[in-house]
């Protein structure tokens, strides 16, 4: 919820945001590979969209349990190769990819221990050598971004003010 409302409180009014039920929202946002809405073509659901101009802008994927590599680059992998949202919500109608498309991932360091942990250092790691594989081919994610922290730190937009930058950079 609370990156839901750090969305919300940061995108354009051009711009619309769609949130899964756990950030705020009533819906599960499905990706599809083609223009065929099945369980054979979709390939993943993702936490929230920004769309813009009817195209989606930002996908935004939130770990709170799993966050090792594997996980992480999965969930990068399948959004990559999608290439539309549809639900029923939209009259099933293709959204397709902005020709820039900026993916946001958030981890939730709550369990860690800052002190204990490699893992801060790792995921400035793999952010890097996803932004180095991108623009996967024909993919329109241009851009990478990997934030983490607990609730409380995504509550504060000051904290968090890069993000806010990266919403509104997308949204304009």
């Amino acid at each position: 919820m609370a990156v839901g409302n750090l969305f919300a409180d940061s995108i354009s009014s051009d711009c619309q945001l769609i949130r899964d039920d756990a950030c705020g929202g009533i819906q599960h946002i499905p990706l599809f590979v083609s223009e065929n809405k099945s369980r054979k073509t979709e390939y993943c659901d993702v936490d929230l969209l920004v769309l813009k101009k009817g195209k989606i802008r930002i996908i935004v994927e939130i770990e709170e349990s799993i966050i090792r590599p594997t996980q992480i680059c999965g969930k990068f992998l399948t959004s990559a190769l999608a290439r539309y949202y549809i639900h029923e919500t939209m009259n099933n109608e293709l959204v397709g990819m902005h020709d820039s498309v900026t993916f946001i991932q958030i981890l939730d360091s709550s369990k860690l221990k800052a002190d204990k942990t490699s893992k801060f250092k790792q995921w400035k790691n793999l952010e890097h050598s996803i932004n180095n594989i991108i623009p996967v081919k024909e993919s329109n994610i241009t851009d990478y971004r990997l934030y983490y922290g607990n609730v409380s730190d995504f509550m504060n937009r000051e904290k968090y003010s890069d993000l806010v930058a990266c919403i509104q950079e997308a949204c304009r």
